[in-house]
């Protein structure tokens, strides 16, 4: 008989999934959204023309990529970075919850291309994003831990979190079509952030 596992047929089409997302990231960042075809991404990745538009069209990949990437970021967290001490001043406390900002707002300040194109997409509504459902509750339920930690009572601490994560998204998305340099963005985000917290009546 046979010796070696029979791959199954979930893992070779998650094996072809994962092979299309890389080749498709690595081509849209040297060539281009734009200039990367379908058929370019198929020979890239080994497979077929079809297989690849059974993963996706390039709308799709491309929010594929962007959503998977963030998802991984979520679970390489650390899953007690509540279990501290509270922030001793208002500074830790928005540098904590800054941080969990931190990775986002860098990879999309990598390529402006892509931010843009990615940002478009969603606005068009054509491509369904983890971004907007569970991912966001993840991102939302991070702040609302470290605004509870900062010393916001329950209400305001959930309040809090969704007034700073729709202010992040729009800053995002601002800074993807060009409006702001990664640097303002941050900026005005770490406002947003000192102002929600420091309702909590704690000062440096």
């Amino acid at each position: 008989m046979f010796s070696e596992p029979v791959q199954s047929r979930a893992e070779r089409r998650e094996s072809s999934r994962q092979k299309v997302l890389a080749s498709a990231e690595r081509l849209f960042r040297e060539q281009g959204f734009e200039s990367t075809t379908v058929r370019r991404i198929a020979v890239d990745a080994g497979v077929s023309a079809g297989t690849v538009m059974a993963v996706g069209d390039k709308g799709t990949l491309l929010v594929s990529i962007f959503d998977g990437w963030i998802e991984a970021v979520h679970k390489a967290r650390s899953s007690d970075h509540g279990t501290g001490e509270p922030p001793r001043v208002l500074t830790d406390a928005v540098n904590e919850a800054m941080a969990l900002f931190e990775p986002f707002v860098t990879y999309f300040a990598r390529n402006r291309e892509l931010s843009r194109e990615y940002a478009a997409i969603i606005v068009r509504g054509s491509h369904e994003s983890e971004i907007f459902q569970n991912l966001a509750l993840t991102l939302i339920a991070e702040v609302q831990e470290v605004l509870a930690r900062s010393g916001l009572g329950a209400d305001e601490a959930g309040s809090g979190a969704r007034l700073v994560y729709f202010s992040y998204l729009g800053l995002l998305m601002t800074a993807a079509n060009g409006a702001l340099d990664e640097k303002a963005a941050a900026a005005q985000l770490r406002d947003v952030v000192t102002f929600v917290i420091s309702k909590s009546g704690e000062e440096e």
